[in-house]
């Protein structure tokens, strides 16, 4: 029986090779189509906008789970202390088109589950929504005209728009120098991109991240005379009630948890959960999965069969956005449903490096 389980990998890794190198044209074809945009925009053929006030994109090469939305926060907090800040995101997945103020009020479906997160999180906080940016920025100005930065959520590849900083994302389980364009991986362009970068932050890390490890990761990137190099870990904050944030649940070797979950990759998560209670049974989707009464029927399914007598159900400030939707299903069924925040770290002394390294790219705005 081994051997004809091994057999059979062998079969299905060779197939997958197979696929891939099938794909290897579309894959030539997509990056050809990239660098052809991007020419055109260097050149002129395309319209780029500049704006007089700090613009700062975070972003990255591939199709998602680098941690964006963390490390938009991480700005956030940074700067609102010393100056209004605002955030503009295209707000992938909402129902609506268009440009969208938004406000606590707004839900999943007006304006996409990050941008209303970023908004319930910090409401003094401008937040906006806009698929072209160009024309975004000069309406989120108008409606928030104290405004002295823009930080532009998941833009890498928008050249409409000229930032004033470009901050790129790579996992570190996943990093960008070793994957492949789509469809044969999962860059949205090809790995020069990373050039445009003044900072390259490597994003997931172990909480222990060794010299050796990250002098492997600088040979890796061979990072530019202009670009520095971070390194960041979550660190998870007490789960709160869904519907009641002031209720919080506290985490011991006796807890059983279900995960949902519609996130890029949630396996940092799981593992860092892991490590805290004494099991995890995870309900995966896509990211930025719309739920529905299919799943939340399968997670009271899966909740009632857990037999330990402390269990509780736990999903991200992301998926929280989308399961408001449904407050009426999980009040009647009294589903413990607990957020887990998350906060960005960086290691030793990167935290106040990468402090220091935007404040002073914003001083050459004299803001």
């Amino acid at each position: 029986m081994t051997t004809v389980l091994y057999l059979y990998l062998r079969f299905i890794s060779k197939f997958s090779l197979l696929i891939k190198f099938l794909l290897l044209p579309f894959a030539w074809l997509y990056g050809a189509v990239s660098e052809a945009r991007l020419l055109f925009f260097r050149t002129g053929l395309l319209r780029s906008s500049r704006f007089d006030l700090p613009v700062i994109n975070i972003g990255n090469l591939t199709t998602g789970g680098t941690g964006k939305s963390p490390h938009v926060e991480y700005l956030i907090r940074l700067l609102s202390p010393y100056f209004p800040v605002a955030v503009l995101s295209r707000g992938y997945k909402r129902k609506t088109e268009g440009f969208i103020f938004v406000t606590p009020e707004h839900n999943a479906l007006d304006v996409g589950d990050e941008p209303l997160q970023f908004k319930k999180k910090f409401p003094n906080t401008a937040v906006a929504v806009g698929e072209r940016r160009a024309y975004a920025i000069p309406q989120l100005l108008y409606l928030a005209s104290n405004t002295k930065a823009v930080i532009l959520d998941d833009a890498f590849q928008h050249h409409a728009v000229v930032p004033s900083l470009n901050i790129l994302l790579t996992e570190f389980a996943r990093p960008y120098f070793s994957d492949y364009l789509l469809p044969v991986g999962r860059l949205r362009e090809n790995r020069s991109g990373a050039k445009r970068a003044e900072i390259i932050i490597v994003t997931k890390c172990p909480e222990v991240l060794s010299d050796m490890d990250k002098k492997i990761w600088l040979q890796k990137i061979r990072p530019l005379a202009y670009q520095s190099i971070f390194f960041s870990y979550y660190i998870y904050g007490v789960p709160y009630f869904i519907f009641a944030p002031h209720l919080q649940f506290e985490f011991d070797s006796f807890t059983d948890v279900v995960l949902i979950s519609g996130i890029a990759r949630n396996d940092y998560l799981i593992q860092s959960l892991a490590q805290k209670v004494k099991s995890v049974t995870a309900l995966t989707f896509e990211d930025h999965h719309l739920f529905n009464i299919d799943d939340l029927n399968e997670l009271q399914r899966l909740y009632n069969n857990l037999e330990g007598r402390k269990k509780i159900i736990l999903t991200t400030e992301k998926d929280a956005m989308r399961l408001y939707l449904h407050k009426t299903y999980v009040e009647k069924n009294q589903l413990p449903i607990f957020v887990l925040p998350i906060e960005v770290k960086f290691h030793d002394t990167f935290e106040q490096k990468f402090d220091d390294t935007i404040k002073k790219a914003l001083l050459n705005f004299k803001i």
